[in-house]
């Protein structure tokens, strides 16, 4: 489809979802455990009425033998508004209760469900691949998860109705008028199924048999893997969901209509849920969001285990406990059941939708149906032997969290998917940065102009994220160069890159330069990206001043020695001071002594342009060790040219002040040591005033030559270039270099005072 089709499509199963959620919730949500249970029935009964709901799902093989005849929507469409008439056995069951019939009107409770699921089982044959057919794109998890939360929204709002209608104890027929609108927008519903386009259908060749279907699946390890853990998962939510209503009708003694307003806290979970995976899914994947989801449900089972059985006849600790647990339960389980279709579609084959999807119904109906049917015998067992309904629910849920810690142990099996790993997910949920990146994505996915694109390119610019990568290599491809600058500038930010990202800013060097190449070519550099050294040596010689400079930093912050000398010859060479004072900043970052002469060189041409004097000092600072602590030296200066040679002898002071202080706390140290000291100290402050003052360097570039050669970091061609320059007339005119060469002495000095023991 269209983008326009599938937007029209999305509308109609949008209103099909709310009308269908409306139908389930007043026909067969909690409001048909509570009818049951006003006609006190027994857990075996609840239990084997829930477990037909995973039962239907055994009848997709005749849906989809059906399917082959007639059209997916049509069995779709025709199966939903047969089930909803179903339940009109129900309907009748209030009047069958008041002329003393109650096990008939059990049984046509019973069979009201029956026929519903069994109508309805035969119809999902059809819900995978509309399913999938609507949520095809980029959006696909965000868009599966939106259904989920219409429906989840839907049941919480059904359950708090219903909470103030039964909340008043009221008559009984006032159930079979719930189960009639409930019916009524059923009808509706499987009408407006109908308007949707048919989904794909898979080719006679791509056909399989029932047990082909399995056979195909087992075959699979990392499906296979996943269908154990999906059957676990599907079995501790069902069990657990159904028989928390009976837990809190029999152990809390709480009556209808308080049971009703827990499942708003229910659907309030569910509600949560759906919106914390559709704001996720999409960055995050589907695993890491389902094991999540697995470790908050069987986190919130575990209190039923140690809730004090003083608690239970206290209102407020009951209702408070039940809250929690109805809201959690359905949070974590049903988060769970909804987040592992998401993974499930993206785990198979799209040829192979329609077969492995009734494989994926008839898992989710064994365990569900096999776990609530025999949990409610389990517990009429535990009590027909004596054991209380307190104890008994502690023993269910202890077996259920077994189940919940198995499945848990047995997901590093599950594939990926391209998800991120457990941990770093969690690492992003909990991270306020990186939600917000999020949700600045989410913004700008749906921005209308290149205005609020370019301003929410600048949020992320802001709130650096690895998430946001795909999303702003989306905006580097933008018709509009400021939206391709704010996008390819937001992505500098990041601590670091995919090779996704290294590949489309390799692209956008050779594809625009004088534009974007720059910024591409100094963010390869930040990050260190080896597989653009070559296209960087070649661009260093571009006619883009901009990327030639770019380029040549970038190959110095990737410590490209190799092409070292070429730099150089740039710098000489080049007209450009653009070029120049980049190059002159790449050969600070090599911090080669050989490149020492090349700055002075440099510096002796510089005078016309004061920037590219105070970055070849700054450069030179580098080699020699010293910018970290040079640098506030020269921010002095450059405010305030003057301060030269005061500067230049403050430095000097404070060196001598520190020496002085060593020689005084070690006097009973080593006397050599602090001889040489002295030494050195001796003349040092006239030393630097006779240069600072005067221009005078003989005695300075004796003092340099005196210092041991293996004191230079920077090498032997350092020193030797450095007690010549200060001799040097016309260098000695330069104020800037004079002031380094003094800070550097000065620092020196203090290096020699540190080592005295």
């Amino acid at each position: 489809m269209s983008p326009y089709q599938l937007r029209k499509a999305r509308d109609k199963y949008n209103y099909f979802n709310i009308l269908n959620s409306i139908s389930w919730n007043l026909l067969v949500g909690i409001i048909i455990t509570l009818f049951a249970l006003r006609l006190d029935a027994s857990s075996t009964y609840i239990g084997f009425m829930s477990s037909l709901l995973y039962m239907a799902l055994f009848l997709l093989p005749l849906g989809k033998i059906l399917a082959r005849r007639f059209s997916i929507i049509g069995i779709f469409s025709i199966t939903w508004i047969l089930r909803a008439f179903g339940m009109m056995f129900a309907v009748a069951a209030p009047f069958l209760e008041y002329a003393g019939h109650r096990s008939l009107a059990l049984l046509f409770i019973l069979l009201g469900v029956f026929f519903f699921h069994f109508f309805r089982g035969i119809g999902m044959i059809g819900n995978n691949p509309v399913l999938s057919m609507m949520a095809s794109g980029p959006d696909r998890g965000s868009y599966m998860t939106q259904i989920q939360i219409i429906g989840s929204s839907i049941g919480m709002f059904g359950s708090f109705f219903i909470a103030m209608i039964l909340g008043m104890e009221p008559p009984i027929f006032v159930f079979s008028i719930l189960l009639m609108i409930g019916i009524i927008t059923g009808i509706i519903s499987g009408n407006i199924i109908r308007q949707l386009p048919e989904p794909p259908r898979e080719q006679d060749g791509q056909r399989m048999k029932f047990f082909e279907i399995f056979k195909d699946a087992f075959q699979q390890d990392s499906l296979k893997h996943f269908i154990y853990i999906l059957f676990l998962v599907v079995l501790v939510s069902g069990v657990t969901r159904t028989f928390v209503v009976v837990y809190a009708r029999e152990v809390f003694e709480h009556n209808d209509g308080l049971i009703s307003l827990y499942s708003v806290f229910g659907g309030l979970g569910y509600l949560l849920a759906g919106l914390s995976v559709k704001f996720l899914v999409d960055r995050l994947g589907a695993k890491p969001l389902f094991l999540v989801c697995l470790i908050i449900g069987l986190v919130c089972v575990v209190p039923v285990i140690f809730f004090p059985v003083s608690a239970i006849n206290n209102m407020v600790s009951g209702i408070l406990f039940m809250v929690f647990l109805f809201f959690m339960l359905n949070f974590g389980f049903l988060g769970s059941e909804g987040i592992a279709q998401t993974y499930f579609l993206a785990l198979i084959p799209p040829e192979k939708t329609l077969d492995l999807g009734i494989l994926y119904f008839f898992i989710f109906g064994a365990a569900g149906a096999g776990g609530t049917f025999l949990a409610g015998i389990f517990l009429d067992f535990l009590q027909f032997i004596g054991v209380s309904p307190f104890i008994s629910f502690k023993i269910l849920f202890g077996i259920m969290i077994a189940f919940a810690v198995t499945a848990l142990a047995m997901q590093n099996k599950m594939k990926s998917l391209g998800s991120l790993p457990l941990k770093d997910a969690l690492e992003v949920i909990f991270s306020a940065r990186d939600l917000r990146a999020i949700n600045l994505l989410d913004k700008l996915n749906k921005a209308e102009d290149s205005q609020e694109e370019e301003f929410l390119l600048g949020e992320l610019y802001d709130t650096p994220s690895y998430l946001s990568i795909n999303g702003l290599l989306e905006r580097a491809g933008s018709p509009r160069l400021v939206t391709r600058l704010e996008a390819i500038r937001a992505l500098e930010k990041l601590k670091s890159l995919n090779a996704k990202a290294e590949k489309a800013l390799i692209d956008d060097i050779t594809q625009n330069q004088y534009t974007t190449a720059y910024i591409s070519a100094r963010i390869l550099g930040k990050h260190g990206c080896k597989a653009a050294v070559p296209l960087l040596r070649e661009f260093t010689a571009s006619n883009d001043f901009m990327l030639a400079g770019e380029a040549m930093i970038a190959l110095a912050k990737m410590n490209d020695v190799e092409y070292r000398p070429q730099i150089e010859n740039i710098i000489i060479e080049t007209k450009n001071p653009r070029v120049k004072i980049m190059g002159v900043e790449a050969l600070g970052l090599y911090c080669c002594p050989e490149s020492f002469l090349v700055l002075l060189d440099v510096l002796r041409n510089a005078e016309p342009h004061f920037f590219l004097r105070d970055e070849v000092v700054l450069s030179m600072s580098a080699i020699l060790g010293t910018q970290k602590q040079f640098y506030p030296v020269m921010v002095k200066y450059v405010a305030d040219n003057s301060l030269a040679v005061a500067l230049g002898i403050d430095e000097a002071d404070a060196a001598l002040e520190f020496c002085n202080t060593i020689i005084e706390t070690k006097k009973k140290g080593n006397k050599k040591s602090i001889h040489d000291l002295s030494g050195y100290t001796e003349k040092f402050q006239n030393i630097i005033k006779e240069y600072m003052k005067n221009k005078n360097g003989e005695e300075l570039s004796r003092w340099i030559f005196e210092l041991p050669d293996d004191f230079f970091v920077s090498g032997v061609i350092a020193k030797h270039a450095l007690s010549e320059t200060v001799i040097d007339s016309e260098f000695c005119s330069f104020n800037c270099l004079r002031l380094m060469i003094s800070h550097w002495a000065a620092q020196k000095l203090r290096e020699l005072a540190a080592k005295v023991k």
